[in-house]
């Protein structure tokens, strides 16, 4: 595998649209530097490539799904006694983002 470089960061960065300084780019690349090392620590181990992947990280995990039992809910028109605003039963709220 390729080893990242200061150009390979900036070239990413870039992709993404979060321009780096020189300081977080020598910081992303030396965090770069520590995972592909562990990766090859990993890949040293002997069969590697025969260990099944697992799909939890614990061995006996049993879930049991809940059933679906249909309860009785609030009025909706009890529920819009409490609101400000509202029209038909849509609670209107104040616009927050411009």
């Amino acid at each position: 595998m390729e080893k990242f470089t200061k150009e390979m960061v900036d070239d990413y960065a870039d992709k993404l649209l979060i321009g780096l300084t020189e300081e977080e780019n020598k910081m992303v690349l030396d965090e770069f530097n520590i995972i592909d090392s562990d990766i090859a620590k990993v890949m040293e181990i002997d069969n590697i490539e025969s260990v099944e992947p697992m799909t939890h990280t614990l061995d006996d995990f049993v879930y049991e799904l809940r059933e679906d039992v249909i309860e009785e809910s609030v009025d909706i028109d009890d529920l819009l006694k409490n609101c400000d605003d509202y029209i038909n039963d849509e609670v209107r709220v104040p616009k927050v983002v411009e």
